[in-house]
């Protein structure tokens, strides 16, 4: 298993740790990177507007097409621990 991997795991450990829990802005961003880094590229069809969770999560997956799983996980990393040093 690469280093990059190791470190990503241990981080989707670690935001379950946090001390409080991040603004939903945040939580998108965490969602977003996630998914991109295990998934790839958003699939399926749009949520209705009326799924505004939904539709919220599916925006911000969608702004990362593109964007290599890689990329994803180091963003996510750090993401975590600039978090865990609030």
């Amino acid at each position: 298993m690469s280093e990059l991997k190791t470190q990503f795991e241990q981080a989707t450990k670690d935001v379950k740790t946090l001390s409080s829990k991040p603004d939903n802005k945040t939580l998108l961003q965490l969602y977003a990177l996630f998914k991109q880094a295990t998934e790839g590229d958003v699939r399926g069809d749009e949520p209705w507007f009326s799924d505004f969770v939904g539709r919220a999560k599916w925006d911000a997956w969608t702004k990362l097409e593109g964007t290599p799983s890689e990329e994803s996980m180091q963003k996510y990393i750090e993401l975590v621990r600039e978090l865990l040093n609030q």
